[in-house]
């Protein structure tokens, strides 16, 4: 994240996040903000001015913004920005988040704590996806003081008939959105109409200006106010001292106020509020980080929440949640994730997904699956019973993220309640690992993956997981293979082979082949999983860990070996349904890996299996955890 060196001054700061279509204007607006108000650093002019003469363009506002190369190359910009800012005697910090597809999570994170939101919109163009998308996030994050700024009205030739008329458009979208704009100001950042002065080619317009605007937007409000919530983020211990440390997030904290410990419900007092090199502190607020012993000498863990015994949070293993998700795959019901909710992390799984928003009409749906970067209310299902304040703007209150298992944030989730069981519903509360998948392939020399073979009954799926299975297994890889025909003497005994047991028996297979994937397995499923739609449902189940491997062998090749003397049977009459002769096989169009037995030894196919599976799980350095 950029940031340029606030000034001196210590005053709280009213947070502003500046968000829009990747082509409506923000970075242009906050390069002319910063230039009419005087804000700019010295010599920072001459060298937009440099930039864009090299470039042969009029002077580009937004190269201001453009902290990055890449940014001037591509003509967008990549993370969000943070930019300390002065109106007069007052402190602004801008957020200038990213508005093309692939960087909406930064958005999340550099709009999370902004006390008011200014929504660019070209004027001639309207309201575009991105523009849906930012305004959904704006309600999800819960930011309540909205400002439209219609953008290049110049290319309207500043007719008031048509901005009207595009102001109007935008305020049906947001309405059913259920947020009212403060204001709509008609503005060319370009050309500097009506931001820090008012434009002469509107007379027309008799509302503020955008730096007006601005300087009447609410100042944060106090959380000193509100009950005690102080997350733990570590326990220290000195000689025979221990000391919690942690961040107040909301209200405040004295000497001799008794706090309850988490979910562990002990009750102790404050003993001390510890400084260093400082003078005594009685009392700590909101926003200041604290180290604090207590009476009796109790040890909390990292995660727990102090707070006032008659002002607890809500507890519950069942909680609902506005999710938006970032992954590039659906959503399904049953994906468990780490869920990180200020110092804490909770294994979480999918119980529901309760609506999803259809970005076209902004109208909530029932739905199976999340899009990408989709809208939902969903039920999380707890390992365990959380506490947690629901999602308040404004404050920390309920703010989450999703983790999935590569530490990589997949969702923003406000929490938003505690969910209820329905009657006859069965309530489930998977447990999840604490041991982290890398380091479960640091111990083991290799990562966990599912290797879904599939192909015609007689192609060599079983003979050449077999194979493969004792040549990886005296390399000291951890190997299974889940045979299909195994799977259905035990796990699957109870199903037969109409369509729907057949996509049962595909789901159950999978679904243990994830669990043995997730230990740090390498799997070798072989089954032959006919549909299409079958094996993307395996892949689903699987996650990113899924490659599918596609055992190419010719009908005829398959009959003629009939080691099961299934086709004889299936000719015969004896046997119906059967794959390849009366029920259809739908080979894969991209196989991870394409195996052609015909005229080949199963051991040479089994080699080039395990080399495939050697190069595939591969250890390489897992990615950061922040997105």
């Amino acid at each position: 994240m950029n940031t340029i060196s606030p000034p001196a001054s210590q005053e709280a700061a009213t947070p502003i996040v500046i968000v829009g279509h990747v082509d409506h204007g923000k970075s242009t607006l906050i390069g002319r903000l910063l230039y009419d108000t005087d804000s700019l650093p010295d010599g920072r002019v001459a060298q937009i001015i440099e930039s864009s003469t090299k470039r042969g363009l009029a002077v580009e506002w937004s190269f201001l913004l453009d902290s990055l190369q890449i940014e001037r190359d591509q003509g967008v910009t990549v993370d969000s920005t943070r930019i300390p800012f002065r109106l007069g005697h007052r402190q602004f910090v801008i957020v200038d988040a990213p508005g093309h597809r692939q960087f909406l999570r930064n958005m999340i994170t550099g709009a999370a704590d902004a006390e008011a939101a200014v929504l660019v919109i070209d004027a001639a163009e309207g309201a575009q996806e991105q523009t849906r998308r930012h305004a959904m996030l704006l309600r999800l994050i819960g930011i309540r003081h909205v400002i439209v700024l219609m953008n290049k009205v110049d290319l309207l030739d500043y007719d008031e008939a048509k901005i009207t008329a595009s102001e109007k458009s935008v305020a049906a979208l947001l309405k059913q959105l259920e947020i009212e704009p403060t204001l709509f100001v008609p503005a060319s950042a370009r050309e500097g109409d009506n931001i820090a002065s008012r434009s002469e080619r509107m007379a027309w317009y008799k509302g503020p200006t955008l730096t007006e605007a601005l300087a009447l937007v609410p100042s944060p409000s106090s959380r000193a106010d509100l009950p005690l919530r102080l997350p733990v983020q570590d326990v220290y211990r000195f000689d025979t001292q221990r000391v919690v440390v942690g961040r107040i997030e909301r209200g405040s904290i004295h000497i001799g106020d008794s706090v309850v410990i988490g979910r562990h419900g002990t009750v102790a007092r404050v003993a001390t509020i510890e400084s260093w090199h400082t003078a005594p502190q009685t009392t700590a607020i909101a926003g200041q980080s604290v180290a604090i012993t207590l009476e009796p000498d109790v040890i909390p863990d990292r995660g727990d929440l102090l707070f006032p015994p008659d002002e607890a949070p809500l507890s519950s293993a069942r909680v609902r949640a506005r999710l938006f998700w970032l992954r590039q795959e659906p959503l399904r019901v049953g994906e468990s994730f780490r869920l990180r909710l200020a110092t804490a992390e909770h294994q979480v799984t999918v119980a529901s997904i309760d609506s999803v928003v259809r970005l076209e009409d902004l109208t909530e749906h029932p739905a199976d699956i999340v899009p990408p970067e989709g809208f939902a209310e969903i039920t999380l299902a707890v390992s365990e019973t959380m506490q947690f304040d629901p999602f308040v703007p404004g404050t920390a209150d309920g703010r989450g993220v999703l983790v999935d298992r590569n530490q990589q944030i997949v969702g923003g989730v406000p929490l938003i309640g505690v969910a209820d069981i329905a009657a006859g519903t069965r309530a489930i509360h998977p447990t999840g690992s604490t041991v982290s998948t890398w380091d479960r392939a640091q111990a083991k020399g290799h990562r966990g993956d599912v290797f879904w073979m599939t192909g015609l009954p007689g192609a060599g799926k079983s003979t050449i997981a077999r194979a493969a299975e004792m040549q990886l297994f005296s390399r000291g890889v951890d190997v299974s293979v889940l045979d299909g025909d195994t799977l259905r003497a035990g796990l699957c005994s109870d199903l037969g082979f109409s369509e729907a047991d057949r996509r049962e028996n595909v789901r159950r297979a999978a679904a243990v082949a994830r669990i043995l994937a997730d230990s740090g397995q390498v799997v070798l499923v072989a089954l032959i999983s006919p549909t299409l739609a079958d094996r993307e449902c395996a892949r689903q189940i699987v996650g990113d860990g899924f490659h599918e491997v596609f055992i190419d062998t010719p009908r005829e090749t398959c009959e003629t070996r009939d080691p099961k003397g299934l086709y004889a049977a299936a000719r015969a009459g004896k046997i119906t349904g059967f794959t390849g002769i009366d029920a259809p096989y739908e080979a894969p169009d991209k196989p991870a890996l394409r195996l052609v037995t015909e005229k080949r030894d199963p051991s040479e196919s089994a080699r080039d299996l395990v080399t495939f599976i050697t190069q595939t799980t591969a250890l390489t350095q897992p990615t950061s955890g922040n997105a």
